[in-house]
């Protein structure tokens, strides 16, 4: 392993070790008070509800150039990361507009649990772009399952009555840090590389909105933060999708795994 590698897994491990011994964190109720409550069409929280299906747009949008370019992609396996995260966002589109028809913790799992597979979908994919093409791949399900776990083992503990969000906050967290890590440090086998910052962009965008949900409404009482924030997520989505139907790759040269990698079996 390179001292890039050594970084990244001692990294892990401190985001493993503090989910593990750091006191619990219960959901905190105030959550689900979110600014805009108003109803349309006998739907209730209208706009929070309708805003994902720009979730379901980016997915769909995304899904088709995967099926459809095929020259972005190396070899034929890549796609799967790109393919999980995808259909993450997708899904997230239905458990988020579950969710904000009636705020609370056992609709908020639906919500959460999709969005883990966005996150580790595109986590695996830039780990197979950038470092090894195998590593990515071989990672891509056991990520898949440690993600599904932090919303699994959360819901668990509501039920038992000693609720604790942390290990799913650290994962959130650990993932979108991981994911910048690796974006800084290698340098992509494609062209557009560079797009992943304005991946980052939207997603700080989107925490920022979700954070002045009230403020937002507030101002004019015609949108809210968090109505905005689900645009913004989604925002992320295109972006990825319009670098994969942009990018090529960069040199026969490049084009081999590089870093340790080898080809998947």
């Amino acid at each position: 392993m390179t001292r890039r590698a050594w970084w990244l897994a001692a990294f892990t491990v401190v985001c493993v070790l503090a989910a593990l011994l750091l006191p619990r964190v219960a959901q905190p109720l105030a959550y689900h008070h979110f600014a805009d409550r108003r109803g349309w069409l006998g739907v209730a929280n209208f706009l929070d509800v309708a805003s994902n299906v720009a979730f379901l747009a980016a997915g769909v949008a995304g899904l088709a150039v995967v099926a459809v370019r095929r020259d972005a992609f190396e070899r034929p396996v890549e796609r799967w990361p790109y393919v999980a995260f995808f259909i993450g966002l997708a899904l997230t589109s239905a458990g988020s507009a579950y969710y904000h028809m009636a705020p609370d913790n056992p609709r908020l799992f639906w919500d959460r649990l999709p969005m883990t597979v966005a996150f580790m979908g595109i986590l695996a994919s830039q780990i197979a772009d950038r470092v090894s093409v195998r590593a990515g791949i071989r990672l891509l399900v056991p990520m898949l399952a440690v993600g599904a776990a932090s919303v699994m083992y959360w819901e668990w503990t509501e039920r038992a009555g000693a609720g604790n969000v942390l290990p799913y906050a650290i994962l959130q967290g650990y993932s979108m840090l991981l994911l910048l890590l690796v974006t800084l440090l290698y340098p992509s086998r494609y062209t557009r590389g560079n797009d992943l910052y304005y991946v980052f962009g939207w997603y700080a965008a989107s925490k920022v909105l979700e954070a002045l949900d009230g403020r937002i409404f507030g101002a004019a009482h015609v949108v809210s933060g968090h109505t905005l924030k689900h645009l913004a997520a989604a925002g992320a989505g295109f972006v990825v999708a319009c670098m994969l139907a942009r990018r090529r790759l960069r040199d026969p040269a490049v084009a081999a795994p590089t870093h340790g990698a080898a080809s998947p079996p």
